[in-house]
């Protein structure tokens, strides 16, 4: 952020709600990749201590990543999903096992990236006519493993965080698909719907729902009250969602009631 946007009187606003300003400190640290303590506590008009504050609590729900001075985006931080697969890994393989049943015997079907889809992707079994389309090259890697399936991989740049394509080239290609069966995670969960922290994933995930039938979500328990910057789906988008048995009960009886599959393993 420059200083002139800074000191321009414009942009001058009155003080936010806790809430609100942390969500818009994660937009701007996103925007930006990076931004100081100093520039933030000038453009919301508090403290510097207070900003501090906020960014540790921010830096829990992994949505920056404090550095001396300032922060930066977690997406430069986030660990390969090959590491992020260990976390929760029982959970996600039995979430996997599962999912497995919402597998049609033929046709086409969307995989997700995520460290819970590459557990499903290891588990597709051998001997179904299927057509897999991911942006994760791990996924497409372990579908291809399995045997059996033709793979279509996503074009676009690259994440080296996660080896996988969520750009607006990928996005314009799943624009013209339609496919059976979508396979979508979320980074969090709530009553309301699913949410991720980076608009660019947001967009991805929401052009995979609607170029799919049915949509099946695998999310394991962790990601239950997470309430991410950008929510890109409603519980009215899915039809089907996996979870483990520790996820919130009143969160999975409100989302039920919304017309959702709940199915618990």
């Amino acid at each position: 952020m420059s200083q002139q946007e800074l000191e321009n009187p414009k942009t001058r606003r009155p003080p936010l709600f806790q809430s609100e300003r942390q969500r818009k400190i994660v937009a701007l640290v996103e925007m930006h990749g990076a931004i100081e303590v100093n520039e933030l506590a000038s453009h919301f008009h508090v403290t510097t201590e207070t900003i501090r504050r906020d960014l540790s609590e921010l830096q829990k729900k992994r949505l920056l990543k404090r550095v001396h001075g300032g922060a930066v985006s977690w997406e430069s931080f986030e660990p390969l999903v090959a590491k992020r697969s260990d976390a929760n890994d029982e959970d996600k393989r039995r979430i996997a096992a599962r999912a497995i049943e919402e597998l049609p015997e033929s046709g086409s079907i969307l995989i997700d990236a995520g460290s819970t889809l590459l557990r499903f992707a290891e588990s597709i079994p051998a001997g179904r006519s299927l057509h897999v389309v991911t942006n994760s090259l791990p996924t497409a890697q372990a579908v291809a493993n399995s045997g059996g399936a033709s793979i279509s991989i996503l074009g676009g740049q690259l994440r080296t965080e996660t080896l996988s394509v969520v750009d607006s080239h990928a996005v314009e290609q799943v624009r013209m698909l339609h496919v059976d069966v979508l396979f979508i995670s979320t980074d969090g969960a709530t009553d309301r719907g699913l949410s991720t922290p980076y608009t660019y994933e947001a967009t991805l995930k929401g052009a995979m729902i609607s170029a799919a039938t049915q949509v099946v979500a695998l999310i394991d328990p962790s990601k239950f009250g997470q309430d991410h910057l950008v929510r890109f789906a409603g519980w009215d988008d899915i039809d089907v969602l996996i979870t483990g048995m520790e996820a919130d009960q009143g969160t999975l009886e409100s989302i039920g009631n919304q017309g959702v599959e709940v199915v618990f393993v």
